[in-house]
């Protein structure tokens, strides 16, 4: 076989398609389709037309290479969830029966904390018997060390926190009364014993953290002394050692940064404030000197490979501090580093193949419970989908009157959907549109004209490609920020069509996740832009960022019924958009791991090597959801197929000739629409004498255009007719090297009251999808159901079809479907 591919690579093919040699995901695709088409008298017809079209498309192979060498190919979301899963698995084979793993001599339980800790962060619920059997032991011991207090306190804060309040406020007492209070370490914890170090202190403060986040109280005075321990050790240089005066290591700036983040959290009173019972926003605040410089002694050091300053001694445990900082700092880049994309692929380049663990050197990561738990705690709470980008722009802090409101609305949000999340601040003008669909949502505030001109066209590339953007006038005299956010929409959307409307009353956002009073102040004060089959851009008149920033919960209790309102009206603003705009079903960041379409020559239509696919243009909507296609390619070119494909860039008439260039064509809408006698004959020699395939569908299950194409279709093909595609159709299956989609999920818009949020139902269901059979082949593949809007990353619930996921899997499915015509 591999002479007989060798051979087909030298021959000849039409302009279209010719291909360099296939991976070995390319010939099990060929000896699956042609174990299941081998004898078939159709097959005999297309066999080699087939052979020379399909083999030698361009795939990667899956394989990674051997731990420790270089990596060429990109990293993907499969060989993440993959090493976590593997990880998990490990930790979980490890414990023995009394719910423990290998703990080190005079530290009980402190390895069995971070393991079930790692668990419980890979998303193990507690009620998982390994992780059951692991809290029932930790319950039951009282500790004196701080290693193991802290662990034991942040492993029961992540379990069960009401179950085991009682023993964490005990725990947080314990950690208070031995902080160091006196001489030039004051602030700081030791093991116990005399000094104190930065490695104990690291622990101690991640743990008083985590309880005073599930309602343990923590004194004031405790924090003050832990801020001004970390301030006055800091080298000059902006790094921290082990102890104060040490020179600095990645492991322990790492700790530095994620106390003082933490410290001030606790501490600040934030850009808003209520006075005399009225909020007081956009109140003037310093810049944190000492956070900035520790972050760019960070960025110039940062890498993966090592824990800068020591080498590989606690190298996972370094990773395990990246983490925090990535997070903590809402950054995805340290210095010019995507830190989790870098630290996920060296995590599945060393993870053991066979053990499926992670092991390090030196002291304590020679075991490898303890590097395995420091790696998966990495990967697990690094994933983190990220809800939300907060736009940087401009010279000073006009983007960021409220520095607290993203991370606030995000803490709320995590609360009512019961999920982790997480925020990042991207700059615009370096991140490519790729870093910035990272965050479905990217959020604009300011009282100033906002500094984004140069980037609209970005930002419309964002847009297009199923991003959605939030934007509000922070403080109190915004006309400056209204004029100049109303240019940058007129500049990234230069069709009249598109302007800011006011939202509509019977908008779903006024309803997606929690009911909008009908007095709140933001009523009558929000618009949007409405474009293709969503709304893709939500602008709020009337300050709402000062409202998240005064959500603190230690707090809100003390402000009076008026602000606690404004707060909650606020809130209901925030997560009815975040839940509009990503169906609360944010991803994780590893599905950013995924290769991009080409943009070179190479890719564009009529290259050589790539599979083109092109959209019908006609009068019922055929560009009502722009990025629908694109998204589907994307999709090909990624995941377990990789193909190397293209859309044209233009609609494509019907009734043109360059119609018959591409072998499948994509058609959608949500209007009625008629042929004209040259357009309806041209489509039928395209699928009749051509061979081409036409897949279709109704977005969101529009009747109008469902009537519609039914009837041209007829007119066009009167010799054909719609039908049911059986469900026992290899189309459904992964015969030509696609997927298993038998069963698929199917969403169903639920009748509402004016009482209720929306829903839908989602149900396991068969695929709906209609076919015209042209000989022995389906010429036409039409869902009635959408599909369209899914492709387009925005699954309404008000729509009735099918999930995003299944949604490209019926399109790719078609697509392999028709190279084998």
């Amino acid at each position: 076989m591999p002479h007989f591919i060798a051979g087909l690579h030298g021959g000849q093919s039409d302009g279209r398609f010719g291909f360099a040699d296939p991976s070995p995901e390319t010939y099990n695709i060929y000896v699956k389709f042609t174990d299941h088409y081998c004898g078939s008298p159709a097959m005999e017809r297309r066999r080699l037309r087939w052979t020379l079209f399909l083999l030698p498309i361009v795939l990667f192979a899956t394989v990674r290479p051997a731990r420790g060498q270089a990596v060429d190919e990109p990293l993907d979301a499969a060989q993440v969830l993959e090493a976590i899963e593997r990880a998990t698995a490990y930790l979980k084979r490890e414990q023995n029966p009394r719910g423990q793993w290998d703990d080190m001599p005079s530290y009980e339980a402190g390895v069995t904390s971070l393991c079930t800790l790692a668990l419980l962060s890979a998303g193990v619920e507690p009620t998982d018997p390994i992780v059951s059997k692991a809290l029932g032991y930790l319950r039951s011991i009282e500790l004196e060390k701080t290693y193991t207090v802290s662990l034991q306190t942040m492993a029961l804060c992540a379990g069960e926190p009401k179950k085991d309040l009682v023993h964490i406020q005990r725990n947080v007492e314990w950690l208070e009364r031995h902080q160091s209070k006196d001489g030039h370490r004051s602030g700081s914890w030791s093991y116990p014993g005399p000094g104190g170090d930065n490695s104990n202190t690291q622990f101690a403060v991640l743990a008083l953290h985590d309880a005073q986040q599930v309602g343990a109280k923590v004194r004031r005075e405790t924090w003050e002394r832990s801020a001004n321990y970390w301030r006055s050790s800091q080298n000059a240089d902006g790094s921290w050692g082990y102890i104060p005066g040490a020179p600095g290591t990645g492991s322990m700036t790492c700790a530095g940064i994620s106390a003082v983040v933490i410290s001030s959290l606790a501490l600040e009173a934030g850009d808003a404030a209520v006075k005399d019972g009225q909020a007081n926003c956009c109140l003037p605040h310093r810049d944190d000197e000492e956070l900035d410089k520790a972050l760019d002694w960070f960025g110039r050091k940062f890498t993966v490979r090592n824990n800068p300053g020591v080498g590989n001694t606690w190298h996972y445990y370094y990773l395990y501090g990246v983490e925090r900082v990535g997070r903590l700092t809402a950054r995805r880049f340290i210095g010019d580093h995507d830190w989790y994309r870098e630290g996920a692929d060296f995590l599945v380049q060393e993870q053991d193949p066979l053990t499926q663990y992670w092991k390090g050197s030196g002291h304590a990561e020679n075991n490898p419970h303890i590097s395995t738990a420091l790696g998966l705690l990495f990967l697990s709470k690094g994933r983190w989908p990220i809800l939300m980008g907060k736009m940087k722009y401009g010279d000073d802090d006009g983007w960021n009157n409220h520095r607290h409101d993203a991370a606030h609305l995000t803490a709320f949000t995590e609360k009512v959907w019961n999920m982790p999340l997480t925020w990042q601040v991207l700059d615009p003008k370096t991140a490519s549109v790729e870093d910035l669909l990272q965050a479905p949502v990217l959020y604009i505030s300011g009282d100033e004209t906002p500094a984004l001109m140069d980037v609209a066209a970005k930002l419309r590339d964002y847009v297009d490609r199923g991003g959605f953007i939030f934007a509000e006038a922070s403080c109190t005299n915004s006309q400056a920020f209204d004029a100049g956010f109303r240019k940058l929409i007129e500049a990234m959307f230069p069709e009249p069509e598109y302007r800011l409307q006011q939202l509509r009353p019977a908008h779903p956002l006024w309803r997606m996740e929690k009911l909008v009073r009908p007095d709140s102040p933001y009523v009558g004060k929000l618009w949007a832009v409405e474009y293709g089959c969503r709304t893709c851009i939500v602008y709020s008149q009337e300050d709402l960022s000062c409202y998240w920033e005064l959500d603190v919960p230690a707090r809100i209790d003390a402000y009076p019924p008026e602000v606690r309102q404004h707060v909650d009206d606020a809130n209901t603003i925030g997560i009815n958009v975040l839940t509009y705009a990503t169906n609360r079903e944010p991803k994780g960041k590893e599905h950013s791991f995924v290769m991009e379409l080409d943009d070179d020559a190479s890719s564009k239509p009529g290259a050589r090597g790539v599979i083109q696919v092109a959209k019908l243009r006609h009068g019922g909507g055929c560009d009502d959801a722009p990025g629908a296609l694109v998204n589907l390619m994307r999709a090909a070119a990624q995941g377990e197929t990789k193909l190397r494909v293209s859309s044209a860039d233009e609609l494509i008439g019907i009734g043109d000739s360059a119609l018959f260039d591409y072998h499948l064509v994509f058609m959608h809408g949500r209007h009625d629409f008629r042929l004209t006698p040259q357009e309806r004959e041209q489509l039928r020699l395209y699928l009749t004498e051509r061979q081409g395939t036409l897949l279709a569908d109704s977005i969101c299950a529009s009747k109008a255009f469902t009537a519609a194409l039914r009837r041209e279709l007829a007119a066009a093909l009167p010799e054909g007719r719609l039908e049911q595609i059986p469900p026992d159709d290899p189309i459904f299956t992964d015969a030509y090297g696609g997927y298993d989609i038998r069963r698929v999920e199917l969403r169903d818009p639920q009748p509402q009251t004016d009482d209720r949020p929306l829903a839908a139902r989602v149900r396991r269901t068969e695929p709906q999808l209609e076919g015209i059979r042209v000989d022995d082949r389906w010429a036409v593949i039409f869902s009635p159901f959408d599909i369209s809007c899914a492709l387009e990353k925005h699954e309404a619930v008000e729509c009735r079809g099918y999930s995003r996921e299944d949604a490209a899997r019926i399109g790719l499915n078609v697509l392999l479907y028709s190279l084998n015509q």
